[in-house]
């Protein structure tokens, strides 16, 4: 089983990979996938402290996806990024056992701190 810091999911490609760079640059370690299926995949053979996870995704909600990875592996964390969510989202997602609800645009800056880490 793979270690990484984070797992980044989301549909916009440019996005996705931007934010994992930016990241990547902060001395973490990164994977991304574009879909809630392969996400949920990759949840069970490697483990990630964080997961960065959009609600709209190609195959399936986001809500799904953070249910399952969190049957998976209860112990990592999934911050819900969203550029569409409502009130009733964030308040089912953070029942669900989201660590954090936040809205597109990202500022890194807030992510790192939400993650606790101090390598802004």
């Amino acid at each position: 089983m793979k270690r990484y810091d984070i797992l980044i999911v989301d549909d916009e490609q440019r996005y996705a990979t931007m934010l994992a760079n930016r990241l990547t640059l902060r001395g973490l370690t990164c994977q991304v996938r574009y879909d809630g299926r392969t996400a949920i995949d990759i949840v069970e053979t490697d483990f990630f402290a964080w997961v960065i996870l959009d609600l709209r995704l190609p195959d399936c909600y986001g809500v799904e996806v953070l249910t399952q990875i969190k049957a998976i592996s209860p112990e990592t964390k999934v911050i819900i990024l969203t550029g569409h969510g409502t009130e009733q989202d964030r308040k089912q997602c953070l029942a669900l056992g989201a660590h954090a609800f936040v809205n597109k645009p990202l500022d890194i800056g807030r992510m790192i701190a939400i993650m606790g880490q101090d390598k802004a």
